[in-house]
């Protein structure tokens, strides 16, 4: 059992996808998770949808979103770093490493869950891991916790080889699928599809939301 979870991504729903069962079951275990979520994802996708999102009121809604989530997957610590859309890769390296820094000192983890830095797809996963990972290498090596990396880019496994954690969730699935249900402005073009496949048994949906899988990341290779 881990003492605490940290979990670091940059958009809300980046918890919901592939993550969301390893985190019900950390909490729903007793095991406090803190959320770090970058921003509010103002330039996401669905424009309209619900009809009075635009990229003035698309924060306020995602963040009713990602509140709605965090209460689903028993997150009770969540802290929004306020940062802008698509431009972590442009955020002051210095200045990022340290505030995540000063979160991981204050939370003391045993476990953190971010992104694999550069198998991410998007620009803002590979920066958001990138400064994860360098504010642990900060630590002295006695203190550092551990790290799961989520990687999804294609070919991935080639490069960084197979993941050595795999995790059944299939407990958690339904949870699974409300959580990514909460996320509507992002989801609800594709949800429907989602839980119909997954009811009729399709074994990639089966697949994605009965395992979670993530890698060890090596932070001592410095």
């Amino acid at each position: 059992m881990e003492r605490h979870v940290l979990v670091i991504f940059p958009h809300p729903d980046d918890e919901a996808f592939g993550v969301a069962g390893t985190i019900l079951s950390h909490t729903q275990n007793g095991t406090p998770v803190t959320y770090v979520c970058l921003t509010l994802g103002e330039m996401g996708r669905n424009m309209g949808r619900p009809l009075i999102a635009n990229r003035e009121t698309l924060p306020d809604i995602r963040r009713k979103e990602l509140e709605e989530a965090c209460r689903l997957l028993g997150i009770e610590d969540l802290r929004r770093f306020g940062m802008r859309d698509k431009t972590i890769e442009f955020t002051d390296d210095a200045m990022l490493i340290n505030r995540l820094g000063e979160v991981i000192d204050d939370v003391d983890p045993s476990l953190i869950i971010t992104f694999y830095p550069g198998y991410a797809v998007h620009p803002d996963h590979d920066a958001t891991a990138a400064a994860v990972i360098q504010a642990v290498q900060m630590m002295p090596p006695e203190s550092r916790p551990t790290v799961h990396a989520l990687a999804f880019s294609e070919g991935c496994e080639k490069i960084i080889g197979e993941p050595d954690i795999i995790h059944d969730v299939s407990a958690f699935a339904d949870q699974k699928m409300k959580v990514i249900e909460a996320h509507e402005s992002q989801t609800a073009g594709v949800f429907q599809t989602m839980k119909q496949r997954f009811l009729e048994h399709d074994e990639t949906m089966k697949d994605r939301m009965n395992t979670e899988r993530f890698w060890t990341y090596p932070v001592d290779n410095e």
